[in-house]
C-alpha cells in the first residue's frame, strides 16, 4: 500500500523502505539537491530542502493496481497540500524493473504517463472544478482531480537530451494550482523565476528549451504540452488525456 512521507521521515527510516525505494530516493536527492545548484526548477529545489514536498512510491506502472494507488495517494494529498508550505509539490516514484528500462522508448513513456492520468481521472469522486474548462484545447484546462486542480510532470529513464525530464525511474510529480497564485506571467515573482528557470534549463539541457513550454497565466499557454516533454522538439497534435466520466460531473 502506498503512503504519503515526508523527505525528513524517509531518511530517518521511519518507515521501512524496500532497496529499490531507497535508491530510487537518494538517485533523485542526489539529482534536486547538487552541490552546484544547477537543477532548473528553483521551486522543487527549495521545495526539497525545506521539507515540503511529499513523496510516494508507486508499483510498476504497467499494472491496475498502480493507477488505483497512485489515485489513492492524490487524494490524500490533495487534502494536506495546503499545510506542507508554498513549495508544495507530490512526487509520485514508479517501481521501474529492468526491462521497462531497458525496452522502453520515450514514447512508450508518453503513452503510460497519459494512460494512469486517464485511469486515475476515471476514480475521481468530486466534480471538475468551475472555472477550468473540460476541453483541453482551451487556456484555462488542466488536469484536476478530488476538486484541487494540478500541473503534471512526468521524467523517465528514456531522456537523454533533455536531462531535465531524466530521472533513473519513472517518476511523476504534481503541482497544486495554488502555488501559483503568486507566482505567474503577472507577478514580479513569477517573471524573475520564469526567467532563472529558462536560464537554467539552456545550461542544464542538451536540447534547447522546448516551444511548448509556457508560464501560467499566459493566454497562449496550454498546460497539457509541457505534462510530458520528448527528447526533441516535438509533441502530440491532440491532448491524449481521455476524460471519459467529465460528461457526467458536469
Amino acid at each position: 500500500m502506498a503512503v504519503l512521507l515526508t523527505k525528513t521521515e524517509i531518511e530517518n527510516e521511519t518507515i521501512a523502505l524496500s532497496d529499490w525505494q531507497i535508491e530510487a530516493f537518494q538517485s533523485f536527492k542526489k539529482m534536486i539537491a547538487d552541490e552546484e545548484n544547477t537543477y532548473p526548477c528553483v521551486p522543487g529545489r527549495q521545495g526539497f530542502q525545506s521539507d515540503q514536498l511529499r513523496f510516494s512510491f508507486i508499483s510498476d506502472p504497467r499494472l491496475d493496481i498502480a493507477g488505483t494507488e497512485l489515485a489513492e495517494i492524490l487524494k490524500q494529498y490533495g487534502e494536506i497540500s495546503r499545510e506542507t508550505g508554498k513549495y508544495a509539490s507530490l512526487v509520485l516514484i514508479f517501481e521501474t524493473p529492468e526491462d521497462i528500462k531497458r525496452t522502453f522508448d520515450i514514447n512508450e513513456y508518453e503513452d503510460l504517463f497519459w494512460t494512469l492520468l486517464s485511469q486515475v481521472s476515471l476514480m475521481d469522486e468530486k466534480r471538475w472544478p468551475d472555472g477550468i474548462s473540460q476541453d483541453p484545447s482551451h487556456h484555462s484546462w488542466e488536469f484536476c482531480f478530488h476538486g484541487e486542480p494540478y500541473f503534471a510532470f512526468c521524467a523517465t529513464p528514456a531522456h537523454t537530451q533533455r536531462k531535465s525530464r531524466f530521472f533513473t525511474h519513472f517518476l511523476m510529480a504534481f503541482q497544486p494550482r495554488w502555488v501559483f497564485e503568486h507566482m505567474n506571467d503577472q507577478t514580479l515573482l513569477g517573471q524573475n523565476m520564469k526567467k532563472i528557470i529558462r536560464d537554467r534549463l539552456e545550461k542544464y539541457d542538451e536540447s534547447p528549451p522546448h516551444p511548448a513550454l509556457k508560464w501560467y497565466g499566459q493566454e497562449d499557454n496550454h498546460e497539457w504540452m509541457q505534462y510530458f516533454l520528448r527528447d526533441d522538439e516535438t509533441g502530440p497534435s491532440k491532448c491524449p488525456f481521455h476524460n471519459m466520466m467529465r460528461a457526467g460531473k458536469k
